[in-house]
């Protein structure tokens, strides 16, 4: 396959360095170029060349940056594999780039060798993603597109003709689960296209299949994120409950299919998995031609923000007080006010446990630790050292340790 890159820059030489420095591949048929020097002419340029797989981008140019040609291609059907290209100093504007879809980046003076192994891997990920697809498309042949989304039952009822104002774009009460596979794109980089197929097409499925099971909705699948919505599209009284029990359902599975592809040579990571509750928009969003049922707002992004709170924590499972709090018979133990990226105001967060977890000594020591924290006990340093001394594998217990070591104190703890 001969890929085809769309640059983006306002530099006058830029073009006659890539030509020169990609003449090898251009003749071997590997690449070809297409050039435009700013957002708009890159825009017109997609139109007439639908067949680019890839956008390189500055992102200070004139007429339009090279932020908002990321935020229309996002908005795009056909969503281009954006590298974005800018100075080291402009690191805040690469950040932005990389939250708003970008899929790597690159900083100036270009290295050219650094620019085709980034081009080389970004080629990589587009077959894969185009395989993946490939089979969806072929297993959407055999199901009605709505069971992508919903449980079986919910999509028979939806396609039948029922619910359909719930499609409507509004404000609603739901419970989100937003998880996350550690390492994915090591992992992308590293593996086979055939494996990785195998194994992400398998991953979402069985993922897909849990949350059924639970009568959630699958909002979306982005790569190796999915995020599930319950109490839409239609009501759940218990929505808060069915969202922590299915998250837990989650991560058993989730466990389990590390521990199979592990004996099969694959170190897939662990899956980490974010749930909170309140009003989000939601609906289809997809307009006329297009069916895409999700949900936007602080809500989603929250649960976002605690699926990455794991990372700091070590834990797989981080779920919001107001979540804990409306589920029946909630079981799980407080790992503290976290003040998640971009909020001022803290939000109180729990670790979900099965019913033989929460019952464990270990879980009534680590409640008395967590106790003198919060209260400001100096007794707290030794508790939590008492439990990592017994239990060396709760990272829970051992991230508070090492916050008390360092001079932390009480429960209030930023999480970048």
């Amino acid at each position: 396959m001969t890929a085809t890159i769309l640059v983006v820059d306002d530099e006058p030489d830029l073009e006659a360095l890539v030509l020169q420095k990609f003449r090898r591949q251009i003749r071997d048929g590997q690449v070809s170029f297409v050039f435009a020097h700013d957002g708009l002419e890159a825009l017109e340029s997609i139109e007439q060349h639908p067949h680019v797989d890839l956008v390189v981008s500055d992102i200070n140019m004139p007429r339009m940056d090279g932020l908002s040609l990321l935020a229309k291609l996002q908005e795009a059907e056909d969503k281009k594999s954006t590298i974005i290209v800018s100075a080291y100093g402009d690191m805040s504007n690469i950040r932005i780039a990389m939250n708003r879809g970008a899929f790597d980046f690159l900083t100036k003076p270009i290295d050219f060798a650094d620019l085709e192994t980034t081009i080389q891997k970004t080629i990589r990920h587009i077959e894969v993603l185009r395989e993946a697809r490939r089979r969806q498309i072929e297993a959407e042949r055999a199901h009605a597109s709505l069971s992508r989304y919903f449980s079986p039952e919910l999509a028979r009822r939806l396609a039948a003709g029922g619910d359909g104002d719930d499609m409507q774009v509004h404000w609603r009460e739901v419970a989100v689960i937003f998880t996350d596979i550690t390492g994915f794109t090591s992992l992308v980089e590293t593996a086979a296209p055939e494996v990785l197929a195998e194994l992400l097409n398998e991953y979402v499925g069985g993922l897909t299949d849990v949350v059924f099971a639970h009568e959630g909705t699958v909002a979306k699948v982005i790569g190796d994120a999915i995020q599930v919505l319950f109490n839409a599209p239609g009501d759940q009284a218990d929505y808060a409950t069915r969202a922590v029990a299915c998250a837990q359902a989650i991560d058993q599975w989730a466990e389990a299919f590390r521990a199979r592809w592990k004996q099969k040579g694959v170190n897939f990571g662990a899956t980490r998995i974010g749930v909170h509750a309140g009003p989000a928009l939601v609906g289809n969003f997809g307009g006329s031609r297009f069916f895409d049922y999700t949900a936007y707002g602080d809500t989603i992004n929250t649960a976002a923000r605690l699926e990455a709170a794991n990372k700091a924590l070590g834990t797989r499972v981080c779920a919001s007080a107001t979540v804990a709090n409306a589920a029946a018979e909630f079981r799980g133990r407080p790992v503290g006010d976290l003040v998640l990226r971009g909020r001022s105001e803290p939000l109180r967060a729990y670790e979900p446990l099965t019913p033989a977890d929460f019952e464990a000594p270990a879980t009534a020591q680590y409640a008395q630790a967590f106790a003198r924290l919060a209260s400001g006990d100096a007794a707290a340093m030794p508790a939590f050292a008492a439990l990592v001394g017994t239990h060396a594998d709760d990272a829970l217990a051992g991230f508070h340790l090492k916050r008390l070591l360092n001079g932390a104190k009480g429960v209030r703890m930023q999480i970048d």
